[in-house]
């Protein structure tokens, strides 16, 4: 068979191209070699109809989600077709999305209108495996990424990251809003933060400054991953913040410098922030309040006493140390 065909017209069939066993059970007699040389050439015949009505259809790919005997792949190969067979249920799916074809699951169906379209259909070898790559398609609605790395954990953690990447862009897309990245809008809210916490006072004005001094760590682990000075940049990030054309300044990583974010194409969707903000802020809350409850119950210990030792009040030398019913 071609190992690749340009300007592939695909068939996506959901029958096999062999000799299908009788559902019900049957027997054949042969008593003559001339009958059995008949049989043979019916079978071949069968077969031979079958590689004939995907020609016809103008297919030069077939992609089989079930077998294909080894006598139709002998026809497909002198045809030129290029042939995959016992391909998975969910990869046919995928390939319709992304070719346009139709998974036509009787042969005789098989027509010019079923067919999709690909710019090359070629077959190639990663690693220990041989892999069909359909690849230039019009309009895909389904695509795959090959991910490939030294070790299954490396490969893994890419995955891991990929997966969150497109999550987020889907995301970016669905809601239509983003915010600058870089720790801009942290910076920005800390500073808001402040300057709302001075109108209120007292002991509230101490939890929103702590509350807006938490919002600064991600500027900061931003700039200490990055091998730069936190400090000076927190501080670089603040001067630029409190100018009005410097609310989309972050951390630019790549460039080791405080720069518009906006311009720097460093995004994030507005969920996602949204999101991270909240769920901390969540966290946070259920930590104080159990904190508080520990408080709250060294407290109440303290007020009765605290535990009593051994022959004291209640201890083991006094009777109010026995058991009720035990006087």
């Amino acid at each position: 068979m071609p190992r690749s065909v340009k300007n592939a017209k695909i068939a996506l069939v959901d029958s096999a191209l062999e000799i299908k066993k009788t559902e019900v059970e049957a027997k054949i007699q042969i008593r003559d070699p001339s009958q059995m040389q008949k049989f043979l050439d019916e079978e071949e015949k069968t077969l031979r109809g079958m590689v004939e009505k995907v020609r016809k259809s103008g297919a030069n790919v077939l992609i089989c989600e079930k077998g294909i005997d080894d006598l139709a792949q002998h026809y497909l190969a002198k045809e030129g077709i290029y042939a995959v067979r016992r391909v998975k249920r969910s990869d046919m799916e995928k390939l319709a999305k992304a070719t346009g074809a139709k998974i036509i699951t009787n042969l005789m169906d098989l027509g010019p209108s079923e067919l999709g379209s690909a710019a090359e259909v070629e077959e190639s070898k990663i690693a220990d495996s041989d892999m069909t790559f359909v690849t230039g398609c019009k309009n895909p609605k389904a695509v795959s990424i090959l991910i490939r790395g030294g070790t299954e954990h490396v490969v893994d953690e890419v995955e891991r990251a990929l997966h969150d990447a497109l999550k987020v862009v889907a995301v970016a897309i669905e809601d239509g809003v983003v915010v600058p990245g870089g720790g801009a809008p942290e910076i920005e809210i800390a500073l808001r933060l402040r300057d709302y916490g001075q109108t209120v006072g007292g002991r509230e004005q101490l939890a929103i400054e702590a509350f807006a001094e938490a919002f600064e760590i991600i500027p900061w682990t931003l700039a200490e991953n990055a091998g730069m000075d936190m400090i000076d940049v927190v501080i670089e990030l603040k001067n630029a913040h409190n100018k009005k054309a410097g609310k989309n300044f972050g951390v630019n990583v790549l460039q080791n410098k405080v720069s518009d974010m906006l311009e720097a194409k460093v995004i994030e969707p507005m969920r996602v922030k949204t999101q991270a903000i909240q769920s901390a802020t969540e966290v946070a809350s259920m930590i104080l309040r159990i904190d508080d409850v520990i408080a709250s119950k060294r407290t109440s210990a303290a007020e009765m006493g605290g535990p009593r030792g051994p022959g004291g009040p209640g201890g083991m030398g006094g009777m109010g140390g026995m058991p009720p019913g035990m006087m």
